[in-house]
């Protein structure tokens, strides 16, 4: 094979490694926007604070004599997941749910000002300077080599495609099949019909970002452990990219006086998991 073959294989490989990452922050903000029209810019730092939360749970478990690196990141998984969960709910209660019916400009002073308060809660809590991850996952297969330039695929990006898959997938048939997916698709469609109907909207929407911070934990936990090294101001770059993948993945659809998003191309959000206004 060519170098520029090679070279193109492995930025492609890269490419989809981070693509996926993106794709799980990204979820979150269609997710909220397709049912209260509002922009969750602190976001991102759910995706940061489950970047720390997985290596503190980590180093917590090293220090008690742990050293099985599968155990290490299930560890992580779980404790970055249900801290990611209770930050998602909280960020609804205190910075949304207060000016949900005020104008659009306050929700989004709301949001900015929870996503600063996040981020220098973390800086002073956990210090400002990079922190350095264990390398849990290690090994990478060399797939070619010309004039000295190798293309490799790393353990970790396999990792990174696999969980992302059965994330997207379990999110798929959560929003298809379950009680609560089916209200969650109700809301999207007409959040105050959906009201009149019985349905709990308060609880939807709780829900809903719970969702999106689960998403972005796994997201921080991947990342975390690709690159080794965060720091309390990795969520805001990566938060404006998986908003931009989500705007540029997407349409603005106007229906019934009310803006609605669709968060993939071609219509097939329903396929990545992401509500549908026709799902």
């Amino acid at each position: 094979m060519s170098e520029q073959f090679l070279y193109f294989l492995q930025q492609m490989f890269n490419g989809v490694t981070l693509g996926s990452t993106y794709a799980l922050i990204a979820i979150g903000y269609t997710m909220v926007y397709g049912i209260i029209g509002m922009i969750n810019f602190a976001h991102g730092e759910v995706y940061m604070i489950g970047s720390y939360v997985s290596f503190i749970a980590i180093a917590a478990l090293m220090m008690m004599g742990i050293d099985a690196s599968w155990l290490l990141i299930g560890a992580g998984f779980l404790a970055s997941i249900v801290i990611a969960s209770a930050y998602g709910w909280s960020i609804e209660r205190v910075a949304y749910k207060p000016v949900r019916h005020s104008k659009r400009l306050i929700a989004l002073i709301s949001a900015i000002g929870m996503s600063i308060f996040l981020q220098n809660y973390v800086s002073l809590t956990q210090g400002s300077r990079d922190v350095a991850l264990p390398s849990l996952v290690t090994g990478r297969w060399v797939l070619g080599e010309s004039n000295g330039f190798a293309a490799t695929v790393s353990t970790m990006q396999i990792i990174i495609w696999l969980v992302t898959f059965l994330a997207m997938l379990a999110l798929t048939l959560f929003i298809r099949y379950s009680r609560m997916g089916r209200a969650c698709r109700a809301c999207a469609e007409d959040l105050k019909m959906a009201s009149l109907l019985g349905i709990n909207t308060d609880r939807v929407i709780s829900l809903t970002f719970v969702i999106g911070a689960v998403m972005a934990a796994v997201a921080g936990v991947l990342l975390g452990q690709f690159y080794g090294v965060i720091n309390p101001y990795i969520g805001f770059m990566a938060g404006m990219k998986a908003f931009t993948a989500a705007v540029l993945g997407g349409d603005w659809q106007h229906s019934g006086g009310n803006d609605r998003w669709i968060g993939a191309r071609g219509g097939r959000s329903a396929d990545l998991g992401v509500p549908e206004r026709r799902i």
